[in-house]
């Protein structure tokens, strides 16, 4: 069949238009793809050509009030690799691995990973100046050294449980290192640099550096020096009574800050892989629960007091050493009982019949809401993590004999962070702070506060002028009741003794005990409160044998340091039979350190810290009143 030239024309026609409109189409597609979507495919080629070395931010200091620093990091690099880059992996694995300290063919695998970058772990990470400066040296291609840090703790194991731990790559783990991470750890910065497909650096390519962003500078309540005395009598505390625990919390009633917080067992955070995980998730004064004993009267008393059941100077108690109630004979722990007493001895004496009656005066619904206002049986909300509620019983639960218990510290349970922010309120005033250890956020390159963590008050719990009826018994227990080894000259030390049995197999045991005493001074406006407990301390096991000379060496020490200045007037002491001579401190301010032994005979003994020959300071202050064979703690230095 002939074709006619229309057809051919007209076929020609339609083929060179269909030329037209696909090279139209092409044009069309890559104008847009050039001008439309040229930077966004441009930035997407960028991207997977770009590779980046991180560098770690530092991560935000821990300091005291004073500017003391607590954690801080110090330089220690970290190597990485890009295994494209290395032409001779098993030459580099030869010449790295010594340095390193690490097996050759464990680098090697290292380095033959198909990944963009490596770092080689764990030798490579956080290395020491020396072992850089060794790297560097070596010059090997596709092995860079990128700055990094880790933690240290200057002071070892001082506030381990408030401090926390960092982990391998500055996370924080526990602690306030894990409870403000986010604050303290910062932004990383980076080096990123385009690549070929070999791994090769781009020809005409430049680096492009995003500084890292530091971490916040973190201000705590606490004070070093003051933590420092508390870790001392602890560790003086596991010598003289191999305890399963002790624990100790210092705080201004005022405010609720912790001036000091501490227990044993401890740990250092540089080394927290060589103790049970127990020991370093366990911080005791807010995880430990307890029956508190003899301490928790002073909630009972407040209450009476505010409610006005009692009059403690002219009603009178007759003890016979026990009470009975709901059927069960509730002693006192005196065999024999305290007889007849007014209600300040009773308090004085710490007589378990007479709180008793003042928990019967109140009844259940008072004295509950009372134990209730001043913060038992719910967190405190104290900034660090694992605070524990402790246990109180409920309301349907609370027969006669439970209330009676409960007055006088039996049969509930607390953590010692509650038991001192509520006494905290009953001598302050009657206002029940929140404690905190964090105090304010700074900005690290300029030193400017950011944030400030202020005081934050939970409720008005007693009136002023019961409180100052509180402060003025708890007085009278240190001068002249079961407290009297808590008493510090010229200081004015109220407090109570606690002394409570544990509940081993379901049953109250008879050899075991956690004894416990909390005091503040000075008595007339308190500036520093300081609880101690002791879990099964071994040989006498009493609160006011055990637990009040922590308490006193602590307060002498602490007091001065604090500038808290002695009282003109207190309660005089009453020395009974078996108590160990008074003797007056002399003063060894001037004196030099072969000088010193004229002055002590066989009435003190010495401590000391700080260098020199001289001495500057003294703690307890010339004059003071002390017991026979008391440590005088001096502070050397230069007489120029």
């Amino acid at each position: 069949m002939k074709i006619s030239q229309v057809t051919v024309r007209r076929r020609l026609f339609f083929a060179l238009l269909f030329v037209v409109i696909a090279f139209a189409a092409l044009i069309i597609r890559l104008g847009y793809v050039q001008l439309w979507k040229g930077a966004e495919l441009s930035e997407r080629a960028e991207n997977s050509w770009r590779r980046e070395v991180l560098f770690q931010p530092k991560r935000g200091e821990v300091i005291d009030r004073n500017g003391v620093r607590l954690a801080y990091n110090i330089s220690s690099p970290t190597i990485w690799a890009v295994p494209a880059q290395i032409k001779n992996k098993a030459e580099t694995a030869r010449r790295l691995a010594p340095v390193l300290g690490m097996s050759e063919s464990v680098l090697f695998k290292q380095l033959s990973k198909r990944e963009r970058i490596v770092d080689i772990k764990p030798a490579g990470r956080k290395i020491s100046l020396n072992k850089t400066q060794q790297v560097r040296e070596l010059g090997l291609p596709g092995i860079y050294i990128g700055e990094d840090n880790k933690r240290y703790y200057p002071f070892g194991s001082l506030a381990a449980h408030i401090l926390g731990f960092t982990g391998g790559y500055n996370q924080g783990l526990t602690g306030l290192e894990l409870r403000y991470d986010q604050r303290l750890s910062g932004l990383a910065g980076s080096v990123s640099y385009l690549a070929q497909a070999n791994g090769d650096v781009m020809p005409d390519s430049s680096d492009q550096y995003t500084p890292p962003r530091d971490g916040l500078t973190l201000q705590l309540t606490l004070d070093q020096t003051v933590q420092s005395i508390v870790e001392r009598e602890l560790d003086q505390a596991v010598l003289k009574f191999q305890p399963k625990s002790v624990i100790a919390i210092a705080m201004n009633p005022k405010n609720g800050e912790i001036l000091a917080m501490g227990s044993r067992p401890t740990y250092e955070p540089d080394k927290y892989r060589e103790v049970s995980s127990e020991v370093y998730n366990r911080n005791l004064p807010i995880w430990m629960t307890y029956e508190p004993g003899s301490t928790f009267k002073i909630i009972t008393l407040a209450a009476a007091l505010q409610e006005g059941k009692v009059n403690l100077t002219k009603e009178h108690f007759y003890d016979p050493g026990y009470t009975e109630v709901g059927g069960a004979r509730l002693r006192c722990w005196k065999k024999g009982g305290h007889g007849s007493q007014s209600f300040l001895e009773v308090v004085e004496n710490s007589c378990n019949p007479g709180f008793v009656a003042l928990g019967q005066r109140l009844g259940k619904e008072k004295l509950f809401s009372y134990i209730n206002a001043f913060g038992f049986g719910q967190k405190t909300g104290i900034d660090l993590n694992g605070e524990e509620n402790g246990i109180m019983f409920k309301p349907s639960q609370v027969g006669p004999v439970e209330l009676a218990t409960t007055a006088f510290g039996q049969g509930v349970s607390v953590t010692p962070i509650q038991q001192i922010t509520a006494v905290s309120a009953a001598i302050n005033g009657g206002k029940l702070f929140k404690p905190h250890v964090a105090k304010s956020w700074i900005q690290p390159e300029t030193g400017t506060v950011l944030e400030e963590v202020k005081p934050e008050l939970v409720r008005q719990v007693i009136s002023p002028e019961t409180s100052k009826q509180v402060r003025e018994a708890l007085e009278s227990v240190v001068a002249q009741g079961t407290g009297r080894n808590a008493f510090v000259d010229g200081y004015r030390v109220g407090g109570k003794t606690g002394t409570a049995q544990k509940v081993v197999g379901g049953r109250y045991s008879a050899n075991e005990h956690i004894v416990s005493f909390i005091g503040f001074a000075p008595a007339d406006d308190p500036q520093l409160i300081v609880y101690v407990a002791v879990d099964n301390p071994q040989g006498i096991q009493f609160g006011g044998v055990v637990a009040a000379p922590i308490v006193r060496n602590i307060m002498a020490d602490a007091l001065p340091y604090l500038g808290v200045k002695p009282r003109t007037k207190q309660v005089e002491k009453e020395y009974r039979y078996g108590d160990t001579p008074i003797v007056t401190v002399p003063n060894l301010v001037g004196k030099t350190v072969s000088d010193l032994y004229e002055d002590l005979n066989m009435n003190f003994r010495l401590a000391s810290s700080g260098s020199g020959d001289t001495v500057v300071r003294q703690a307890p202050a010339a004059g003071s009143k002390v017991e026979r064979g008391s440590v005088i703690r001096i502070y050397l230095g230069s007489d120029n």
